[in-house]
């Protein structure tokens, strides 16, 4: 389970600027994540680039806080969908034009159900469209389960050479509630054996705010997990989604989650662990060591273009093989028989696209950017504004201003950014942001912005 990337991240972006944190994720501490070589040089074109995230829809089971985009299998069409996923990357990435793959990332649903083959036949039909280096982060999604680990040698040969393994939890009557099909123990046994074939890229999903879960009993469970954790810690505080079958139980007073108070200082606890054992916060719900960044995450949050392939995947990129000129937001068909036939007809599954006006896309960057530790600095703002600056957007706001003063934001020469007092309160931040962004974006003449960051005259109708 995983808020993202954004990936899931990304869908619920805009349900308020106010929500941009969830109550228990308000303590943070800063630092530098060294960027990689290509990060340093000059970037290419925004539309040469993306990343790839690839879904796989099926569970064997659902589990009770669940409400992402998972189906059980009636059948076992396994094979039928990996041709279609292949069949839908292709058609995709050659509308987007993009000339090189960066990561790829296998999501879902339990990606660790399919068979190796799959992933196999999926990066080969990426090689043989665009380039994708040997050293480009490969993730996949692992369910900690014995049937999830035993194919984790040959993810490997396939391609894949970074795993997240979903543990979530190291109680096991915890496991239970939450209807997880594997055993801490069996976690345990995952993480070990992912960390052999992939040290130092193993990254592990725990959740807090459980039910019946107390301070203590996360400390100690905190513990344990960093006597066999790698270099990267995903926390998730648990969310009560409408729907779903812990959502009724704790309406109907069956089971009981803490409050928030409690997982605010759950989230403190976890902060203070991880930094006392050597990890950095880099972005609000990842925390690295030994500089083990999510390079196909930190995508997302630099606001470049993704391709999403599979039922209900979602994409952001400029569809230059059609003639198109501005990014758009695509969704694929949610329901995996009905993606099935769409792309068996047509190549893909697409189901909504959305031409983004240029306001919504610094809308993203802005909302993804300030996540954050490093924020948004200057040369990266100009790719997506080249006519307005970060100061000129938030440098003379009355209200920019008092967030500058207060020392929650700061905005200098190197970028817009939180301070660590900043984004404990990044959610009444946003706004003012958001606000002011909306408000010069309205006193500027009326241009259509193509490519992602050149202005010219056009249409952005479809």
């Amino acid at each position: 389970m995983k808020i993202n990337p954004v990936t899931r991240m990304i869908k619920r972006t805009f349900l308020a600027a106010g929500r941009a944190l969830s109550p228990g994720l308000r303590f943070f501490s800063l630092g530098e994540i060294t960027e990689d070589v290509s990060e340093r040089a000059a970037s290419p074109c925004l539309t040469k680039q993306a990343s790839l995230y690839v879904h796989w829809p099926y569970c064997l089971r659902r589990c009770t806080y669940c409400n992402f985009n998972k189906y059980i299998p009636r059948e076992n069409n396994y094979h039928i969908l990996t041709d279609c996923l292949q069949r839908e990357t292709e058609t995709l990435l050659q509308l987007s034009q993009v000339s090189s793959i960066t990561s790829v990332f296998f999501g879902g649903g339990t990606p660790s159900l399919a068979h190796p083959s799959t992933i196999t036949a999926i990066l080969e039909t990426v090689s043989r469209q665009v380039n994708l280096s040997d050293k480009a982060e490969v993730s996949l999604e692992v369910n900690p389960t014995p049937v999830g680990m035993s194919k984790l040698e040959d993810y490997c040969r396939a391609g894949v050479n970074r795993f997240s393994v979903g543990v979530q939890s190291l109680q096991d009557d915890d496991l239970k509630i939450l209807g997880r099909d594997h055993s801490s123990h069996q976690a345990l046994q995952t993480i070990e054996e992912a960390r052999r074939l992939c040290p130092g890229r193993v990254s592990v999903d725990v959740m807090f705010g459980r039910p019946k879960q107390s301070v203590e009993s996360w400390e100690n469970e905190l513990s344990e997990l960093l006597k066999v954790c790698d270099d990267h810690v995903s926390l998730y505080q648990l969310t009560l989604e409408r729907g779903t079958q812990l959502f009724k139980q704790v309406e109907q007073g069956e089971v009981t989650v803490p409050v928030d108070d409690v997982t605010a200082e759950m989230y403190r606890c976890a902060r203070r662990t991880l930094h006392q054992n050597g990890f950095l916060q880099y972005e609000v719900s990842n925390f690295a060591r030994n500089n083990a960044v999510s390079h196909h995450n930190m995508s997302y949050w630099r606001g470049r273009q993704y391709i999403g392939v599979g039922p209900g995947a979602h994409g952001r990129f400029v569809p230059l093989g059609e003639g198109g000129v501005v990014r758009e937001a695509r969704t694929q068909t949610l329901e995996p028989d009905m993606w099935i036939r769409e792309v068996q007809q047509r190549g893909h599954g697409t189901r909504r696209r959305i031409p983004l006006s240029h306001h919504e896309l610094l809308e993203e960057v802005l909302v993804m950017g300030m996540r954050m530790a490093e924020g948004i600095n200057h040369k990266h703002w100009e790719m997506f504004s080249p006519d307005l600056g970060l100061h000129e957007v938030f440098g003379t706001s009355t209200d920019v201003q008092e967030l500058l003063q207060s020392g929650k934001l700061i905005l200098d020469d190197r970028s817009l950014r939180c301070s660590w007092d900043g984004l404990a309160l990044l959610d009444s931040i946003l706004p003012a942001l958001m606000v002011e962004l909306e408000t010069q974006i309205l006193q500027r003449p009326q241009r259509d912005h193509s490519a992602d960051g050149q202005t010219q005259k056009t249409s952005n109708s479809q």
